[in-house]
C-alpha cells in the first residue's frame, strides 16, 4: 500500500463558534438567567407598589396612593435625613481614609505585605458579624467605656450606642472599618500605575513630595476616586444587615435606614404595597447615582476610542 493511500484524511476544522460554545453557555445562561430574575422581580415589584396588596399580593389600582403615605411618614423622613448624614460622612470617611492607607503602602515600606492583609481583612468579615462585633466594643455595659471605667477613669463617657443623636455615626464608625480597605486596594492600584517617568521629571525640576503629590499623582486618581465614591454610595444606599446587627434602628428609630423601612412595612406590619413603594423609591434612588455614573463612562470610552 502506498504513503498516499496510509494517510486518512483529517477531520475538518470545526467553526469557531462551535469550539467556543462551552465557553458562550457558562458564561452567558447564568449572565441571562440573573438578569431575567431582576428583571422580573423588578417589574413584579412596581406593579405591587401600585396595588392595596396587604398580607399577600391582590389586584387592584390605588395610583401613587402608597408612595404618598411612605413619603408622608415620619419612618422614611427620618431613614432618608439618616441617609444623606449616613451616605455623606460615610463615602467622604471611607475614601480619605482608603487614600491615606494607600499612600502609606505605596512608601514601599517594610511589612506592606502584611499591612495589606491586615486592611483587607475586614471585606471577608460579613456586614452582620461587623455590626455584631462593633455592638459589643460600643456598648457602655460591655464594650470602650466598661474597659476604661475598669482602668480606673470613671468620668469616661462614650455612650454614642444608646445617645439617639450620635447613633447613626456608630454606623458610619463600622461601616468605614469594613469598607476602607476596598477603597485602599483600588487607590494603591492607582498609586502603583502612575508613570515614574512624570515623577522623576517633577523631582528634577525641584518639586516636594507635597506638591507632586497634589499635582501629579492626586490628579490622576480622579477615575478611580468616581468609581470608589460610586460604589461606596451604592453600599450606603442599600446598607440593611450592618444596621440591623449594630442598632436594629434605634434608639427607637433614631438610625433607621430605607431598607429597614422597606422590611418594616413588608414583614412586620404586613404592608406588601407601601413596602413595595419604599423599595421602589430606594431603587430611583440607586439610579439617580449609577445612571450618571455610567453615562460618564460611556462618554469617556468614546473620548478614549477617538483619541
Amino acid at each position: 500500500m502506498s504513503n498516499a493511500a496510509a494517510i486518512r484524511p483529517g477531520r475538518p476544522a470545526l467553526p469557531e463558534w462551535v469550539r467556543r460554545l462551552p465557553e458562550y453557555l457558562m458564561i452567558w445562561v447564568p449572565l441571562l438567567l440573573s438578569a431575567a430574575h431582576l428583571v422580573s422581580f423588578s417589574l413584579w415589584t412596581i406593579w405591587i407598589s401600585f396595588t392595596p396588596s396587604t398580607l399577600v399580593p391582590v389586584t387592584g389600582w390605588v395610583g401613587l396612593r402608597n408612595y404618598s403615605a411612605v413619603a408622608a411618614s415620619r419612618n422614611w423622613q427620618i431613614a432618608f435625613d439618616n441617609l444623606l448624614l449616613f451616605g455623606s460622612a460615610f463615602v467622604l470617611l471611607s475614601l480619605v481614609t482608603g487614600l491615606a492607607l494607600a499612600i502609606l503602602l505605596d512608601q514601599r515600606i517594610r511589612g506592606e505585605n502584611l499591612l495589606r492583609s491586615v486592611f483587607l481583612y475586614p471585606l471577608a468579615v460579613s456586614f452582620v458579624v461587623t455590626g455584631t462585633v462593633w455592638s459589643w466594643l460600643l456598648n457602655p455595659g460591655l464594650g470602650i467605656q466598661k474597659l476604661v471605667h475598669d482602668l480606673g477613669w470613671t468620668s469616661f463617657k462614650f455612650d454614642w450606642l444608646i445617645d439617639r443623636d450620635m447613633a447613626i455615626w456608630t454606623i458610619v464608625i463600622a461601616a468605614i472599618w469594613q469598607s476602607s480597605g476596598f477603597a485602599m486596594a483600588l487607590f494603591l492600584a492607582g498609586l502603583r500605575s502612575v508613570d515614574t517617568d512624570i515623577i522623576k521629571a517633577a523631582q528634577i525640576d525641584g518639586a516636594g513630595p507635597f506638591r507632586i503629590y497634589r499635582r501629579i499623582i492626586l490628579p490622576s486618581l480622579w477615575p478611580i476616586t468616581i468609581t470608589v465614591v460610586v460604589i461606596q454610595l451604592q453600599f450606603a444606599i442599600s446598607t440593611f444587615d450592618l444596621v440591623r446587627a449594630l442598632t436594629n434602628g434605634g434608639p427607637g428609630i433614631a438610625t433607621q435606614l430605607p431598607a429597614l423601612v422597606v422590611y418594616d412595612l413588608m414583614f412586620q406590619r404586613s404592608l406588601l404595597g407601601r413596602g413595595a413603594a419604599a423599595a421602589v423609591l430606594m431603587l430611583l434612588i440607586l439610579l439617580a447615582v449609577l445612571l450618571p455614573y455610567a453615562a460618564w463612562r460611556y462618554v469617556q470610552r468614546r473620548r478614549a476610542a477617538h483619541a
